[in-house]
């Protein structure tokens, strides 16, 4: 697609990243996505219908993990179809305003997951060190204002990311260095000085997922002084054991997002295969990790879903 060589206020298109040497690797790379979202569609519809079907889970860790779910879903659909419809169909070129839309979902949606898994955090530490109030604390009107508060954060800060695009001009190259739009990414292409979206960017990452890394940290370093009071080895690894599916999921989110950010920061040499890689590991894995570490470290999910193989094997036997 022809480019003007001069620069352009609101462009009508960006072009999506392709592997270069790699076309022919398409279709089957798009299996692969396409398997992974299965997965992730299928695993947190299932937590979603165990948690909503079973009394014994209503109680705020699984609603929390709920959210997570929701987040998950809302995540990977607003990107994987339109990275499917480029390796399949080769539609690379995506318009400006869907482009500021996918990145506005994308910043929003990690920021409210990572408050919720903050909130994951406080729970456990109640729940260790502060047992006989936790009822009382996390009650499920407080886990509903929790998770209002999630999404007010989230889009509070992260909606001035497109505004802050909208009046720069940009460059004749269109190019993306990935298969979806990221606020980095897209600013990286302004012709422009872009200092106030760096700052305020920036600023807003380390407001959100850097404060509440910190926060988890800190939410664990007093829940390991509370298990280490305990007088067995027992019953420290029996109460810490508890905490094993949060830790799990923290680092599958944290992980790939620390990742991404150190490719974006550092890695501009970098092969645009580890680019496209580390945007799809952080779009992806999250949401088909999430279901599968809680339904193995949840005896009562996995109780539900071995009733659930073992009723639709009996139907299919009569």
């Amino acid at each position: 697609m022809p480019f003007p060589n001069s620069s352009d206020l609101n462009p009508s298109s960006f072009i999506l990243a392709s592997i270069p040497g790699l076309e022919a690797a398409h279709f089957w790379m798009a299996i692969l996505l396409c398997s992974m979202y299965i997965v992730a569609v299928t695993g947190n519809c299932v937590v979603l219908f165990i948690v909503k079907t079973e009394p014994s889970l209503h109680a705020p860790m699984y609603f929390f993990l709920c959210m997570l779910a929701a987040i998950d879903l809302a995540l990977s659909t607003s990107t994987v179809p339109r990275v499917l419809a480029f390796y399949w169909f080769n539609t690379r070129e995506i318009s400006f305003s869907a482009c500021l839309v996918q990145m506005f979902l994308i910043h929003t949606l990690s920021a409210i997951e990572s408050t919720v898994l903050l909130a994951m955090a406080v729970d456990r530490y109640v729940a260790i060190c502060h047992p006989l109030r936790h009822a009382a604390i996390l009650t499920n009107a407080a886990t509903a204002k929790i998770g209002l508060v999630a999404m007010a954060r989230g889009v509070l800060f992260f909606l001035p990311l497109p505004l802050l695009l909208l009046p720069l001009p940009f460059c004749s190259s269109r190019v993306l260095s990935h298969s979806f739009c990221l606020h980095q990414d897209v600013m990286n292409l302004a012709c422009a000085n872009t200092t106030p979206s760096v700052v305020y960017g920036l600023t807003a990452i380390l407001l959100v997922m850097g404060l509440d890394a910190i926060l988890i940290c800190l939410s664990y370093v007093l829940i390991l002084k509370a298990v280490l009071r305990l007088a067995l080895w027992k019953e420290r690894l029996k109460v810490f054991s508890t905490c094993i599916a949060h830790i799990c999921v923290v680092l599958a989110f944290y992980v790939p997002l620390i990742g991404l950010s150190v490719v974006h920061r550092f890695g501009k040499d970098l092969a645009p295969l580890v680019h496209i890689i580390m945007g799809n590991i952080y779009i992806l894995v999250p949401a088909v990790l999430n279901p599968i570490i809680y339904g193995v470290r949840t005896k009562q999910i996995q109780r539900r879903i071995l009733n659930l193989i073992h009723i639709h094997n009996d139907r299919t036997a009569q």
